[in-house]
């Protein structure tokens, strides 16, 4: 994913699968078109699968704690 949305959520009252969720409610809306993949920190993705809610979840290090990178996978 080269082009995404970037997506700040530091409310501790929320857990991963909620904020990757309001996320792609979010970009669903402003772009019209559902996200697949989102890049979180490893901090963040503890306990985990590697899918939540029909998207895939990838871990790096690029992405600080408590923002996602959220947008659609490149297809060649």
């Amino acid at each position: 994913m080269k082009v995404g949305m970037l997506w700040f959520d530091n409310n501790p009252r929320l857990d991963l699968a909620a904020k990757i969720a309001e996320a792609s409610s979010y970009y669903l809306r402003k772009y019209g078109r559902q996200p697949d993949l989102v890049y979180v920190h490893p901090s963040m993705i503890q306990n985990v699968t590697s899918r939540m809610g029909g998207m895939e979840v990838r871990s790096t290090r690029m992405i600080q704690p408590n923002h996602l990178w959220i947008g659609i996978r490149e297809t060649n």
